[in-house]
């Protein structure tokens, strides 16, 4: 297996810029990863693939505006980008400027100060504010849109799941944008029920394999919780014939992370996570997902293709492709029953 295996061509034009509406209007590539059979449909059809008790699996959490900007003592802008919290007043972030050593100062604007107090690898530091920096937010913060979007977010909400709710994340659990209130109304007036789960999406969720081994690649550990009102509602999809249906690759990580030996047993779980799925994977609950078109070469189109089959993963992508699907963020869906 070589991180190669996973890479495929995407025209420029099929990276998605800005959000279709309304959310449900997306487009659906359905796989069916017995038979290999694609169709093509609406995600407000979803209804149609899904059956009364099966259980979707939501990730909750909330999209912080973790873009930051701030001077150095020198004067010189630096952007800063949070991606974890480790206490009341340390995060660990990304800074886009060189010298900013153990020890040097920055400050926010329309913010607190900071220090410097670890260097990690590459552009990551551990910085220490002055004040809680959350409070500030809403004058300091901009919503961290991924590189490859270019155009400028009109509303931010949309950058947000319809059932967000616990703070934390650098991005988007991004298969979720597609849900809409009305479309979740639908599904319940048919029986089919919802669980949450929470996994705080850091970058690293989304970037390249550089390694020629896939497997010597070092995942970054995320938080991530299942609580007990989950577990129990997996045990009773489980006990009336229902799948349990992952929205998204986090909610994925989350389930197989609190699963243990066998396909039945979970329990609640807090705490973190650096599950790496690669083909070959055994998985222990999720028998379905809903999923966006992931970048070559990353840990995401590995996973997918560990539930699915490489060879049927990229088939697929070269279908979305031709049939002009919308890639990425905020892209189409897929559903891989």
């Amino acid at each position: 297996m070589r991180t190669s295996d996973f890479d495929y061509t995407l025209p420029p034009e099929s990276i998605a810029q800005t959000p279709v509406e309304p959310r449900d209007s997306s487009r659906l590539l359905v796989l069916n990863r017995d038979t290999g059979t694609i169709e093509h449909a609406y995600f407000r059809e979803l209804v149609r693939y899904l059956n009364p008790n099966d259980l979707l699996v939501v990730n909750r959490t909330r999209v912080i505006p973790a873009r930051l900007f701030a001077r150095k003592s020198t004067g010189g802008r630096v952007e800063v980008l949070l991606l974890r919290r480790d206490d009341l007043l340390t995060w660990e972030c990304l800074v886009g400027s060189k010298g900013l050593a153990v020890g040097r100062s920055i400050t926010i604007e329309n913010g607190p100060s900071g220090e410097i107090v670890g260097v990690l690898e590459g552009s990551r530091r551990r910085l220490r504010f002055s004040k809680p920096i959350e409070p500030y937010f809403p004058r300091a913060g901009h919503v961290p849109l991924p590189p490859y979007i270019h155009a400028p977010l009109q509303d931010p909400e949309r950058y947000q799941t319809v059932y967000a709710r616990e703070p934390g994340s650098a991005a988007a659990p991004t298969a979720g944008l597609h849900f809409t209130t009305r479309l979740m109304d639908e599904l319940k007036s048919q029986g089919v029920n919802f669980a949450e789960v929470t996994l705080h999406v850091g970058l690293d969720t989304f970037a390249p394999v550089t390694e020629d081994d896939p497997e010597q690649h070092q995942i970054h550990t995320e938080w991530c919780e299942v609580p007990p009102a989950t577990v129990d509602a997996i045990a009773g999809a489980r006990q009336s014939g229902g799948r349990i249906i992952a929205v998204g690759t986090t909610s994925v990580r989350t389930l197989e992370s609190a699963a243990r030996s066998g396909r039945d047993s979970i329990i609640s779980y807090s705490g973190p996570t650096n599950l790496y799925i690669l083909p070959g994977y055994s998985f222990k609950l999720v028998d379905a997902m809903i999923t966006n078109f992931h970048l070559p070469k990353s840990t995401l189109i590995m996973l997918v293709s560990a539930f699915a089959g490489r060879e049927k993963i990229l088939q697929a992508y070269a279908v979305a492709v031709q049939q002009h699907y919308r890639f990425y963020s905020f892209g189409d869906a897929m559903l891989i029953l």
